[in-house]
């Protein structure tokens, strides 16, 4: 707790694209913020808006009261925690810790055994939106993890997201997270058969989409892969193979439980051809190219 302003003092780990405009919205809304991340540019900018540089992770853990982490994935996510060097020494009973990053279902509820065992509090808070977003503290944010909990950090949440959610005990927010990124991801693999379909039938494909995006068929992913298919730009977004990993670990949680997924099944393999075609560095869109090779046609504007 800060002496000063009586508030709960909070760390913040990985200061990327999406951390950074998290980390400014929760310094923003008053909280005493010490931050960490390799990046040097990145703790200049936080620096300057008054939030302390932590010079190790146990430093930060050892001035936070509750630690928000902001990580590209689940490996990351376990060194920061539990590698050496990591935050597990400087931990006391009592903080509170909220991964905001995607990480899998099944090691969240083992950080969140590993961390109770110890006294500290996991909670799971995946986002979505993008940067934007991020900035602008709009974010939807799903959490897992005890309603005590919840209730103690549900302010500093919103600091960051304009929907917060409970859904349910410890890993349900990683769970809800990752099934919302197979929904559009499936979306994503059925544009890239369509889309060249379309092309392959002489249909103006500029104007399918704009049909599409006014009609019954109408999905953020069109909406956003759409116009950079047309032209050609599979650039920007997320990129296609890190995409790949949430479909893997559906596939886990649909076995764990005998569930029945073949429509996830089926754009799993266009994934995989995408990913075999080498667009893995790519976005989601560049899975149009297979289809596109199939049928002969380039899906571009005009």
């Amino acid at each position: 707790m800060d002496q000063e302003t009586g508030r709960p003092t909070v760390g913040f780990v990985g200061l990327g694209v999406m951390g950074r405009g998290m980390a400014a919205n929760v310094r923003k809304h008053g909280y005493p913020l010490t931050v960490f991340d390799v990046d040097r540019d990145a703790l200049r900018q936080m620096e300057a808006t008054g939030a302390r540089v932590a010079a190790s992770l146990p430093d930060l853990a050892r001035a936070s009261t509750w630690i928000i982490l902001c990580l590209p994935d689940t490996e990351a996510v376990e060194r920061v925690l539990f590698g050496e060097d990591g935050l597990l020494p400087g931990l006391a009973p009592g903080q509170v810790i909220i991964d905001c990053g995607t990480t899998h279902p099944f090691a969240t509820t083992a950080f969140e055994n590993r961390l109770r065992a110890a006294g500290v509090c996991f909670l799971d808070g995946p986002v979505s939106g993008m940067e934007t977003r991020a900035r602008e503290g709009s974010l939807t944010m799903m959490v897992g993890g005890e309603e005590a909990v919840f209730g103690q950090v549900e302010g500093l949440l919103r600091a960051m997201a304009s929907t917060v959610l409970r859904m349910g005990g410890p890993g349900t927010g990683q769970l809800a997270k990752m099934m919302n990124n197979v929904l559009f991801n499936i979306s994503a693999a059925a544009i890239a058969e369509i889309l060249p379909l379309a092309a392959r039938m002489d249909v103006d494909v500029g104007r399918m989409i704009e049909v599409v995006s006014t009609g019954t068929g109408m999905s953020f992913a069109l909406t956003f892969f759409g116009p950079l298919i047309l032209n050609r730009d599979f650039g920007p977004g997320y990129p296609l193979g890190k995409a790949f990993k949430d479909m893997e670990a559906i596939q886990e949680v649909a076995r764990s439980c005998k569930a029945p997924v073949p429509a996830t099944m089926g754009a799993l393999e266009t994934y995989r051809a995408a990913l075999a075609e080498g667009y893995g560095k790519e976005n989601k869109g560049a899975m149009v190219k297979v289809c596109e090779k199939a049928l002969g046609v380039t899906v571009r504007s005009g």
